[in-house]
């Protein structure tokens, strides 16, 4: 699993009937920043990730990609890669707060 931020959403009026009736989302990858660790910071790459959950553009969310991304209930027979499978209220690392959904 990895922390991503939703960036944007896709739409397509075309798909396999698996995927239809769910949101598809942007995702960037968030990773902790190395020089501070006091933050996170853009990988610089995005993902395109199912969203079964109710995500928003501009909310951190966890990622579960691959085969784990097919392990629900719901989603064990699409065809995905990436799903959204949290929305995250806050990150700690080392005893400090890296991000706080109340502050951002």
């Amino acid at each position: 699993m990895f922390i991503a931020k939703v960036t944007g959403s896709v739409v397509s009026t075309q798909k396999v009937g698996e995927l239809v009736g769910h949101k598809l989302m942007v995702v960037e990858p968030y990773r902790l920043d190395p020089e501070t660790r006091k933050k996170l910071t853009s990988t610089g790459r995005t993902f395109i990730a199912v969203d079964t959950i109710g995500s928003g553009v501009g909310e951190f969310v966890l990622i579960a990609q691959g085969s784990s991304a097919r392990l629900t209930e719901e989603t064990k027979h699409m065809p995905i890669d990436a799903l959204i499978v949290g929305i995250i209220d806050s990150v700690h690392v080392e005893n400090a707060s890296v991000f706080d959904r109340e502050e951002a």
